[in-house]
């Protein structure tokens, strides 16, 4: 289908849909096939932010791979991206390894004791790929650098306690007792929707603490969470803090934005299905934060709407609310699940909403389609593209097979 009205014309389009604008896509590839040009750095994509593996053939052309956190990302990665493969994951099983090394290029490690567990299973396929003469398996080792300015804890991969990448105190002790031989490189991950400031600080502690194993090391990798393709992003510090760091190490760099990919990619289109009253006018959509977009009472945080205005909360001595909007008319998001709290925010418009309306909230391409669940049977919402030539297609429709198969 073409969309010549866009972004207009939603006469098309399904609802509830997530739709990819290929456009916009590429303007974020571009940004960090920069980045990778002028600064040294290898980029993969991390599929645990965007697995939209039918845009893949745009993505490979810029990026050098994927970064996978378990056996399925890898295998969709090694299917469909065909470039590197970096799998990480804070533990794995024997029969997960056995497929990993016919398919991981890196295969980065969380403890000393899960290296050497499956070193042999590594090392003899090595031994086939030297034979065949093919790229050996390259091995890592993700370290905590005990420093992160991530907010909220449940993004902190570095706070007390966390289960993610090796302590400086364990990281010694696991050198006294394994040595290094074998280990190609060292990966840290300190960072969500960051600017590069906080890598330059964060890479300080990573330093101190590891500074001496640095340089034996083939490649570092920086991990995730660059905010790379952010408006307000500093990409020539980001350039400059690896062209220095590559340059005084004589090292690989390895980045793996994954919401920076997707960043302000696309958006979800959904429908008022229905209005009701109490104390607030409630519109209730057929979009539910809890299964199609999680994060948002993960975070939490309140999505962007589409020609939507501000609200305030305003609480009545009776007990009663009121929203006061930016502009006049001023609804309550909710979703059609049970969960009472499947509530997606407060918005106002200028004219007053009507049971069919088309809602479009921005940005919910990263960590929604990756994240959305069956919850209550709700439908999962289709997926579409609008390509840089303007045609509208759907890329998957969802069913009730969807819900059922997964269930049994």
């Amino acid at each position: 289908m073409n969309t010549n009205n866009y972004p207009n014309n939603f006469e098309y389009f399904p609802s509830p849909c997530y739709v990819l604008e290929e456009e916009k896509l590429e303007k974020n590839l571009q940004i960090l096939n920069y980045v990778r040009l002028k600064s040294g750095a290898k980029i993969l994509l991390a599929l645990k932010a965007y697995s939209l593996w039918r845009s893949f053939g745009l993505i490979r052309q810029y990026l050098d791979g994927i970064t996978a956190s378990g056996i399925y990302e890898a295998r969709l990665g090694y299917e469909e991206f065909k470039k590197e493969v970096a799998t990480f994951s804070p533990a794995y099983k024997k029969r997960e390894m056995e497929e990993l090394v016919k398919i991981s290029n890196h295969i980065i490690f969380n403890s000393f004791k899960q290296w050497r567990k499956f070193k042999d299973i590594i090392d003899n396929e090595n031994k086939i790929r030297e034979s065949e003469n093919r790229e050996l398996i390259e091995v890592g080792l993700r370290v905590n650098p005990k420093y992160s300015e991530v907010t909220p804890p449940i993004y902190n991969p570095c706070i007390i306690g966390s289960r993610l990448g090796i302590t400086p105190k364990e990281f010694k002790k696991g050198v006294s007792k394994y040595g290094l031989d074998g280990i190609s490189g060292i990966h840290f991950h300190t960072h969500c929707e960051q600017n590069s400031d906080a890598l330059a600080r964060s890479l300080e502690h990573f330093e101190k603490h590891f500074g001496g194993h640095i340089a034996k090391m083939k490649w570092i990798n920086f991990g995730g969470g660059h905010h790379i393709t952010r408006a307000d992003y500093d990409v020539e510090l980001l350039v400059k803090i690896i062209q220095g760091f590559i340059q005084k190490y004589k090292t690989e760099v390895y980045l793996e934005p994954g919401e920076a990919v997707g960043w302000q990619t696309g958006f979800l289109i959904g429908s008022v299905i229905d209005i009701v009253h109490n104390g607030i006018d409630i519109a209730i959509l057929d979009i539910s934060a809890t299964t199609h977009m999680p994060d948002c009472l993960e975070m939490p945080y309140r999505p962007m709407v589409r020609n939507s205005g501000e609200v305030k909360i305003k609480h009545k001595k009776n007990g009663k609310l009121k929203l006061k909007g930016e502009k006049k008319y001023c609804y309550r998001f909710g979703g059609p699940s049970c969960l009472a709290g499947d509530v997606i925010g407060d918005y106002s418009f200028d004219e007053p909403l009507k049971i069919g309306d088309k809602i479009i909230f921005e940005d919910m391409i990263h960590y929604t389609i990756v994240k959305n669940n069956t919850f209550n049977g709700i439908p999962l919402p289709s997926i579409a593209m609008i390509s840089k030539e303007g045609n509208f297609n759907i890329l998957k429709t969802f069913d009730y097979s969807e819900y059922k198969n997964r269930n049994s």
